[in-house]
């Protein structure tokens, strides 16, 4: 069973929502270790309660580079093939990128290209979009830039607030994460260029 390192800052809901894909066994690996930088994360304990090994590491006074060099190598220790980031709140230094080059993926709540960064449903409402949505990602060494991996579009209605229009896009975000982690680990994404193609979506 492959290995995954699950990367959080906050509550953890898409770390759950891997969670629930691994005991249906339609995840395609294991979650083997989550590691969050905020000590009070609730996702900490979401992973415990689910018998995973949970760890809060401090990027408090340590550069970026040496805080990535920290969490490659606890998660080299807990045999970690691929990198899953659920709302972890720090942009990855190359250390990490080049650690696991092409075994990183993010979810990111629109559809990328458009709106990366943060705060991106209330970029969508603000111009006035149509359609917002979720993206998986591989991620690289820029701001949500990297090949796209899955996406599914969610309609922008009327009376949205950024509250529910969120609360929408999360909903996608755990329906295409796991499957995308799934696709990866079985060796179904090919990329030809900036292009992944997912055999079988």
């Amino acid at each position: 069973m492959k290995k995954i390192g699950v990367l959080i800052s906050g509550r953890g809901s898409n770390l759950q929502a891997l969670i629930d894909a691994q005991r249906k066994g339609e995840l395609g690996g294991e979650i083997a270790i989550v590691i969050s930088n905020v000590e009070s994360a609730p996702g900490l304990e979401r992973a415990r309660r689910a018998g995973i090994p949970a760890v809060f590491r401090d990027h408090r006074g340590k550069s970026r580079e040496a805080f990535d060099a920290d969490l490659v190598a606890e998660m080299r220790e807990h045999g970690v093939e691929l990198v899953c980031l659920a709302g972890f709140m720090r942009l990855l230094s190359p250390t990490l990128v080049r650690a696991f080059r092409g075994r990183i993926l993010n979810v990111h709540p629109a559809l990328l290209p458009a709106f990366p960064g943060l705060d991106a449903q209330r970029q969508a409402l603000e111009h006035g979009v149509k359609l917002s949505g979720a993206t998986v990602h591989v991620v690289d060494e820029g701001l949500d830039s990297g090949p796209i991996v899955m996406q599914e579009a969610v309609r922008v209605l009327g009376a949205d607030t950024v509250e529910t229009l969120s609360a929408r896009i999360l909903e996608a975000e755990h329906r295409i994460y796991p499957r995308a982690v799934r696709a990866l680990l079985e060796g179904r994404c090919r990329t030809e260029g900036r292009r992944v193609v997912v055999e079988g979506e």
